[in-house]
């Protein structure tokens, strides 16, 4: 197979070298077209070494040969990697100011980008745009990895791993369309929004909780590919369209629907805000409050750990083997410990393979449209911060399952 490897002008280019090798392993033919701009990260000799062919990113050498009509016409597959977000909009807009985006105007195979950038970059309105309308033409865009970034910064933006690339331009190839949907053919189960305890028939123990994280982890795994089960508790906002909505009241009515739920499931993420305790005795009517009686007297008793036993039941074979689970930690620091401490010794205790962190309190997460939070890994592998609206930290979130679930770690 023939294929035109377009490199993009960000640090990220030092990476495109094993895909490259790749390619050639699998027996293709590779023509690597580099921006004059990655030229100062990786210098053309590299690319002609490894590829086996000449390179250049003039219309003008070899002219004789039209290469800038020649390349895009004979190519079976053009992968662009990394994409910044100069050659996404280069190419949405359709300009043809050097080899590489002249090269795509011509293509007549399938085009696919590898985007890389900062994550502000990459959540800019502008670059969703161009990915929209790229994608919107038939061209395959790929979800960036989440994790460090060149700098102190971590978060979406990450250039996917290599063997990713390749997999995805193999699909592509092939004519499978799910390439750019990395849960697709997935199940993920998500809870959602707080349990509520009841004391009496309208009295009843509850927290803070919206739903909105919840709510937007279903999209965010919903526009991923993924088949959602939404486990609502009480929520503040109503259930996206295209998942299933199981409704639960109760930390034991949400237990049964966890446990069915992630039997079938996946991935399962609980970020509901399930209560502790819950009272040992409901009044089958409302307490009253009377002058000559005494105050009443509320015991509370534990509430199973849903969590927990969702890592047994995978643990015992009743989920399947790969399952991935997420749980999530609302804490708040004190005089024994600060959040981070609490939250790590949760994580072993719990079991899960990812944890993600909140630090609560009254004004912070619970309501709110923006988030803030740690992810931590079982595995050991360094904390992933990710901040921003709770949609982008969905996203981020949601980015990071899918890389755990194809055994590739964001944080490599």
């Amino acid at each position: 197979m023939r294929i035109v490897l377009g490199v993009g002008g960000g640090i990220a280019a030092y990476k495109v070298a094993s895909l490259l090798r790749l390619f050639t392993e699998a027996g293709h033919d590779v023509t690597v077209i580099p921006t004059e701009a990655s030229t100062r990260f990786i210098g053309t000799a590299t690319w002609e070494a490894l590829s086996g062919n000449p390179v250049s990113n003039s219309v003008f050498d070899d002219v004789h040969l039209v290469n800038h009509v020649r390349l895009g016409h004979e190519a079976d597959l053009v992968v662009v990697a990394p994409a910044t977000a100069d050659l996404l909009a280069k190419a949405a807009s359709g300009q043809a100011g050097d080899l590489l985006t002249n090269t795509l105007l011509m293509a007549h195979g399938p085009v696919l980008f590898a985007p890389a950038m900062h994550t502000e970059m990459w959540q800019h309105a502008a670059t969703r745009a161009n990915v929209e309308t790229l994608r919107g033409r038939g061209v395959a865009v790929l979800e960036p990895a989440s994790g460090r970034l060149t700098g102190a910064d971590s978060g979406p933006g990450r250039l996917p791993e290599p063997q990713v690339i390749f997999d995805a331009a193999m699909a592509l190839v092939q004519g499978q369309t799910d390439y750019q949907l990395p849960l697709a053919g997935r199940t993920v189960t998500i809870s959602a929004g707080g349990t509520r305890e009841p004391l009496d028939p309208v009295r009843f123990l509850g927290n803070r909780s919206s739903g909105k994280q919840g709510v937007a982890l279903a999209v965010a795994a919903r526009n991923a590919g993924a088949t959602v089960r939404l486990l609502a508790a009480h929520m503040d906002v109503p259930p996206p369209a295209g998942v299933e909505v199981v409704r639960v009241e109760t930390a034991l009515q949400l237990r049964e629907a966890a446990l069915d739920a992630g039997a079938g499931s996946d991935v399962v993420i609980m970020s509901a805000a399930v209560a502790d305790f819950r009272p040992a005795e409901v009044s089958d009517t409302k307490i009253k409050k009377r002058d000559d009686t005494a105050d009443p007297v509320i015991t509370l008793v534990r509430n199973p750990d849903i969590l927990q036993e969702l890592v047994q039941q995978r643990n015992a074979g009743a989920a399947g083997a790969g399952q991935l689970i997420v749980g999530f930690a609302a804490e708040t620091g004190d005089s024994q410990g600060n959040v981070l401490a609490y939250a790590e010794a949760k994580l072993r205790r719990k079991g899960c393979d990812l944890l993600v962190v909140n630090h609560v309190g009254t004004d912070k997460v619970f309501g709110q449209d923006s988030n803030s939070v740690v992810i931590l890994s079982r595995s050991g592998s360094e904390p992933q911060e990710a901040s921003g609206t709770k949609t982008e930290v969905s996203e981020a979130i949601i980015t990071r399952i899918s890389f755990e679930l194809n055994h590739v770690s964001p944080m490599a």
